[in-house]
């Protein structure tokens, strides 16, 4: 054999090899870290506060880890400050004179129009309210559709409350004598820690329904429904601080929620049991009104037919007498 010949040989055999060993190469399966899901991480979305219609991060910049009720990572939420409470109980003062000046047959329409859009993303919030509560589909899907039901029950309440909770009082005398409700102004509310959706609704409907504002601390380890329900506020008519939601810890606000002096009164149904004697001397400072449960434990049932009446209604208005002469 010539010495080209054999080059090319040679040459022929290096190919072969190069091209076997890449083969093989390709055939290996890719390296992974840990496991085969453990390929990308997951964009954990940081839910924002909702404050004056705009959903801004807390001022402070810290945030808190949100799990599920098997103990997996959810997501993140704000976690508020004492700022963020003041900024919030501006915003709801800024604009109470607007709501609560408004018809009570637009504020019906208003609270109709949250029912219509949560109707529209009720998937949404059966499958948040399953992650958040560890409850079945079924049990989810109650709540969830409670929860639109009772904002249509209280736009219904609108402008009949002020012929229940209000009088035409028998006088002796030639003139009238008129007991009128109106709205207390400013309502703290720390929403039930257990019952993410339905139970804030439940507290939530009856202050805004008559012409209140609110400012909201919602449920510390299960916030996700609350926010979305914010998302829900924010494309539904409700002006903008009319609701504003505060995500955090408990330990952290509510002292400052219940101590503002520009809150009116205070919706204490989420209040952990231990705090109450603290927080009625907090709230006392400004003879702020106090709504606490029934129950000495706080347990209520939020589908049962005594978590909705006009009566709630009562808990956040004012009775205001008229005197007016007959015949001018």
């Amino acid at each position: 054999m010539s010495p080209g010949a054999r080059r090319t040989t040679a040459t022929k055999t290096r190919a072969r090899r190069r091209a076997s060993m890449l083969d093989e190469r390709t055939q290996a399966p890719l390296a992974t870290i840990g496991s085969r899901q453990a390929d990308r991480l997951d964009v954990r979305k940081t839910y924002k506060l909702y404050i004056g219609g705009q959903f801004p991060r807390t001022e402070s910049g810290r945030a808190y880890e949100v799990f599920d009720a098997r103990g997996r990572l959810l997501a993140n939420a704000c976690r508020g400050t004492r700022k963020d409470i003041r900024d919030a109980v501006r915003a709801a003062r800024t604009v109470l004179p607007e709501w609560a000046s408004r018809t009570a047959f637009n504020r019906s329409q208003i609270l109709y129009r949250i029912a219509e859009l949560m109707e529209g993303r009720r998937d949404q919030f059966v499958a948040e309210v399953m992650a958040a509560e560890g409850v079945g589909r079924q049990r989810a899907t109650r709540l969830v559709n409670a929860a639109i039901d009772r904002w249509v029950w209280y736009a219904g309440w609108a402008d009949k409350y002020a012929q229940a909770l209000g009088t035409v009082n028998p006088v002796n005398g030639s003139y009238f004598n008129f007991s009128v409700p109106e709205p207390t102004g400013v309502v703290g509310l720390i929403a039930p820690e257990a019952s993410s959706l339905l139970g804030l609704v439940s507290r939530l409907a009856p202050i805004i329904v008559s012409g209140n504002t609110a400012v909201v601390i919602a449920s510390e380890s299960r916030p996700l429904p609350a926010v979305t329900l914010t998302e829900v506020l924010a494309t539904s008519d409700v002006p903008g601080g009319v609701v504003n939601l505060i995500t955090g810890l408990r330990r952290e606000l509510v002292q400052h929620l219940a101590g503002h002096m520009d809150v009116n009164a205070l919706d204490a149904y989420g209040l952990d049991p231990a705090q109450g004697a603290e927080i009625e001397d907090i709230a006392v400072e400004n003879v702020k009104r106090l709504i606490r449960p029934a129950t000495e434990n706080g347990a209520v049932d939020w589908l049962s037919d005594e978590a909705q009446s006009p009566y709630l209604i009562g808990e956040f208005v004012e009775i205001k007498t008229v005197w007016h002469p007959i015949g001018s």
